[in-house]
């Protein structure tokens, strides 16, 4: 028997293929069990064309035999079947692909639908197979043949016995060694598992051997017994008409493919026609996963192709900021790049994940119109997503985003949208306020919103790190600028009042002047507040750092250090500044004491730490005693 040399650079190409291509030796299984699909899509096809003998598609399978003894395993197929031009045609040169040429040959017809490209996907068997026999038998053709090959050496073609039409390959696995225990595709259990994971929507029923243990007939005793098994349930979910499906069947599929213990919060389901067609299902879940804000979660969706699993984890068709998505997406269209662990990073990929992100949104909105509450629990989870994912990206998906964010509510004592507060402005309000803190109780409290609340104002509070950065990146809504209550100049007070102001401030210039000469580079500036009406000091910041900034930046691990130009303001309707401007007109050198005291009241108030809490402890006792002489 003459062996016949690939008729490519074969030697490099296996070595490629089998080193390099796929990650995983188990793939070989997919890859086999996909080119016996697309055999018996063809022989049907033909059959319906009348190009050959009619076949009862109920007959159609794929037969797995497992042979320890003869450390073999064998695929069967009653397809469309071989014939030695075939063989040499597609198994002689790698990289050729049979099922594509003939897709293209019948591209006009939809009905057709080719999993794989044989000859590539072929030759993954070699991964665990020291010797590869193929015996086949084509349609409408009394001679069958038989192709062997030991892998780079080259293969040969010979005449041989077949009774009916279709292909037997035969692996010879290679002997186990440390590193690689081959045998393992030689267990029913294993391999079991593989075509659940790899095929299990594969059409045509995929069947094996199996042992199992039963109770004997009139008998407590139990005997084992062996079956040849369906191992795939053929028809996927997806595939199935939306109205046809009730929500039950939905949630067990999301709980036994995802590993949830409770139903997912929102299911879709759609189908896309046109230049990219695929199915996706995809599910929001109630819950954020144990790991989901771990820096080792891995964002991504199932990838199918024509119903055979290429990965488990495609990060490209879901963004980041919707990574708590889960759910399965499967393309006829898809370019697989010679094996189908190599997806072609291209156009079809981003029509996808643009059609996929628009649906997301938009069930997204509907949750939050029409189902508020399951909004809010939804929120409550991955809120912090949407708002990292659109502070992060630097506002690209500002307008996927904006409409989905809830801040909590001054007025309304609630979480609202952007939308609900910019309709209840009122005509004179320019800005949209917000304050920054550590909890919705203390922001409540800091004294820089009164001037805000006494003229009814609503704010929105932002008690989360992320919150006044989202602020920022958005930088308006509907026209109308955020503003920070705490930073810059709030500019509320009527033209009476500033003068009024004015006039003060520059009456008690020495006083201020000295207040922040003696605190030198603590602050900025020194100033008659606009924001206090009740309270007797507070910081502010100019434009720039705000005072949250400083602090969320400076408890990040391996940062620099910033600072925000901070700015101590008195409240000229206190008591307390009648008492400074006393105080000044006769013991000027105490006023550096009540400065330092008030800047760290201010800085407490505001949430930051005091750097010297003894000095500032002692000085407090030293100024009561002294009060009280």
């Amino acid at each position: 028997m003459a062996i016949k040399q690939f008729k490519t650079e074969s030697k490099r190409l296996l070595d490629i293929m089998i080193n390099s291509i796929y990650t995983h030796k188990e793939i070989f299984l997919r890859e086999l069990i996909s080119n016996a699909s697309d055999a018996i899509d063809k022989r049907y096809y033909l059959a319906l064309t009348k190009e050959a003998e009619e076949v009862n598609k109920k007959d159609l399978e794929i037969i797995i035999t497992l042979d320890k003894e003869n450390n073999t395993l064998t695929i069967a197929d009653n397809g469309v079947g071989l014939d030695d031009k075939d063989m040499d045609d597609n198994l002689g040169i790698i990289a050729q692909s049979g099922s594509l040429a003939f897709k293209e040959a019948m591209e006009s017809n939809k009905a057709i639908d080719i999993i794989g490209q044989f000859g590539v996907g072929f030759y993954s068997a070699f991964m665990v197979a020291k010797k590869i026999s193929v015996l086949s038998k084509r349609y409408n053709s009394d001679q069958a043949y038989l192709w062997q090959s030991e892998g780079d050496e080259g293969y040969s073609i010979s005449k041989a016995s077949k009774d009916d039409v279709g292909t037997i390959i035969t692996l010879t696995l290679k002997d186990d060694s440390k590193e690689e225990k081959y045998s393992e595709f030689l267990d029913s259990y294993r391999v079991k598992e593989l075509v659940k994971k790899y095929s299990d929507y594969v059409r045509y029923p995929i069947k094996m051997i199996m042992s199992k243990t039963v109770k004997k007939q009139d008998s407590e005793e139990y005997e084992t017994v062996e079956e040849l098994e369906t191992l795939n349930s053929m028809i996927p979910l997806w595939k199935r008409g939306k109205k046809s499906i009730k929500q039950p069947e939905y949630d067990n599929f999301y709980q036994d493919n995802f590993y949830d213990y409770q139903p997912p919060a929102s299911t879709i389901h759609f189908s896309v026609e046109g230049n990219v067609a695929f199915d996706a299902l995809l599910f929001i879940p109630k819950k954020a996963g144990y790991n989901f804000y771990d820096a080792s979660y891995e964002r991504g969706l199932k990838l199918y192709s024509r119903n055979v699993f290429i990965m488990d984890k495609c990060s490209d068709l879901i963004p980041e900021y919707f990574q708590f998505v889960r759910g399965l997406v499967d393309s006829q269209d898809l370019s697989l790049n010679i094996s189908r662990e190599l997806l072609q990073h291209n156009r079809q990929l981003k029509v996808m994940a643009g059609k996929i992100e628009k649906k997301v949104k938009s069930e997204l909105e509907t949750m939050l119109k029409d189902k508020r509450d399951e909004y809010l629990d939804f929120y409550k989870e991955f809120g912090h997503q949407l708002k990292y994912g659109l502070y992060k990206d630097n506002g690209f998906s500002n307008e996927t985003l904006k409409d989905l964010l809830l801040f909590y509510s001054s007025t309304e004592k609630k979480l609202v949208t952007f939308n609900e507060y910019v309709e209840r402005m009122k005509p004179e309000q320019e800005f949209i306020y917000y304050a920054c803190g550590e909890t919705i109780e203390k922001i409540d409290m800091l004294p820089q919103l009164e001037v805000l609340k006494d003229k009814d104002f609503e704010i929105l509070y932002l008690p989360e790190s992320v919150d006044e950065f989202v602020l920022l990146v958005l930088d308006s809504y509907q026209e109308k600028k955020f503003k920070s209550a705490n930073q810059g100049d709030l500019n509320l007070e009527d033209e009476k009042s500033k003068k009024k102001l004015e006039k003060l401030t520059a009456d008690n210039k020495d006083l201020l002047d000295l207040i922040k000469e003696s605190l030198g580079d603590q602050v900025t500036d020194v100033k008659l507040s606009t924001r206090l009406k009740k309270a007797p000091v507070c910081l502010s910041s100019e434009e720039g750092i705000s005072l949250e900034m400083e602090k969320v930046i400076n408890q990040m691990p391996n940062t620099e250090k910033i600072k925000s130009n901070k700015i101590l303001e008195i409240n000229s309707k206190h008591g307390l500044f009648k008492a400074l401007v006393k105080i000044y007109e006769t013991d000027r050198n105490a006023i550096k004491d009540y400065a330092d005291l008030l800047y760290n009241q201010a800085r407490i108030i505001e949430g930051f730490s005091v750097e010297n809490p003894t000095e500032f402890t002692n000085k407090m006792i030293d100024l009561m005693i002294k009060a009280s002489k």
